[in-house]
């Protein structure tokens, strides 16, 4: 499966319609986490069939603007619910709090277990209608999500991808990721960060010292808030494309790609480094390279963390200590002088073999 997010093209009245389904989706996730809560200190174990049932035949008949929205949008509100529910039971998730009204707006659709097909610029959504997206797309789906970011409406769904194995052009590949530089590769090129959020640190800044004295919930606090989500979405996307051009380059142009399994959790426990190692998106960079691999027929091979990288000689494998404020390794036994990033993609791409071995 392959998933897509891309920003619709609305007018004023179709945004007032995705924000009536969005608020009737936040209503029955709410009104569904009440009543569960009631539920259970009475004594009853309810589950989101029940509720549903509830709601349709007692609830839904008392309010009659229900009846002016999708009613694929309450169901899903349930379903939803339950799956917290069941993510909380694991202990994969915290217990469900209730929706506040402009955060993390959204709803979902299906037509009726008949396909969505979703063909160049205009779409036509079942109840919802035709709706524009800045970009084309190609994708035929079950279900779709409709959200709002920093103000704006984003369409995502889920489509069946069909991989396929692109020609390599080298057969290993090590990748150093770093603070300065985004990733170092062992052929050599190097891959400049970006450092999103550093670039717009003092405007967001700026924004938010602005907005500081400004009355919660008044209009102007409204707009000003928003500026601040807007500007908060442009560092991140600005962040993700790097990374997805970065990872896409691996994934297709390389048989296998070595890389370090980084504690990231760790790392930001350094104040002096945190913001400058959770700007680089390293774990986004992971998660992206995982899929791609498989979408591309590579091989991603994980090197354990306690593996020296940066304090081994990639040609005579003299181990020695590297402070973070040398730059360039100097071997003390051969005489080799090369920049840090590189040496350790060196040894990264030499250790695939041995990871390789061990786990064959």
């Amino acid at each position: 499966m392959k998933s897509i997010r891309t920003k619709l093209k609305l007018n004023n009245q179709q945004k007032t319609l995705m924000a009536q389904h969005a608020g009737y989706s936040r209503w029955c996730y709410n009104w569904g986490l009440s009543l569960w809560n009631a539920a259970y200190i009475h004594g009853y174990k309810p589950n989101a069939r029940k509720l549903r049932e509830v709601f349709t035949n007692q609830t839904k008949p008392l309010y009659p603007w229900m009846k002016n929205l999708s009613s694929k949008v309450y169901q899903y509100a349930f379903i939803n619910l339950g799956e917290a529910f069941k993510r909380f039971f694991k202990g994969l998730g915290k217990y469900p709090k209730f929706k506040k009204k402009g955060k993390h707006d959204s709803f979902t659709i299906d037509n009726c277990g008949k396909p969505i097909e979703l063909n160049g610029w205009n779409h036509k959504l079942p109840f919802i209608g035709m709706v524009k997206t800045y970009e084309p797309i190609e994708a035929t789906t079950k279900k779709i999500t409709i959200s709002r970011q920093a103000g704006d409406w984003y369409l995502s769904c889920s489509y069946e991808f069909h991989s396929h194995t692109t020609p390599k052009k080298t057969d290993v590949i090590g990748v150093d990721l770093g603070v300065k530089t985004l990733a170092t590769l062992s052929d050599g090129q190097v891959f400049e960060s970006v450092k999103p959020l550093q670039k717009f640190e003092a405007k967001l800044s700026r924004l938010q010292y602005l907005n500081r004295h400004k009355e919660v919930g008044s209009a102007n606090w409204k707009k000003a808030q928003q500026k601040i989500a807007r500007l908060h979405r442009k560092v991140a996307n600005i962040r993700k494309d790097a990374l997805h051009k970065l990872t896409t380059y691996l994934a297709k142009n390389h048989g296998r790609v070595s890389i370090e399994d980084l504690n990231v959790s760790g790392m930001l426990s350094n104040h002096k480094l945190a913001k400058s190692i959770a700007d680089q998106g390293f774990y986004e960079f992971r998660r992206q390279l995982e899929y791609k691999c498989k979408w591309y027929g590579s091989e991603l091979v994980v090197v354990d963390r306690f593996f020296p990288s940066s304090k081994t000689c990639s040609r005579c494998g003299h181990v020695q200590d590297m402070p973070l404020h040398l730059r360039t390794y100097d071997c003390p036994e051969c005489g080799l002088s090369i920049d840090r990033d590189l040496n350790a993609s060196i040894n990264l791409r030499n250790a695939v073999g041995s990871v390789v071995n061990a786990c064959g």
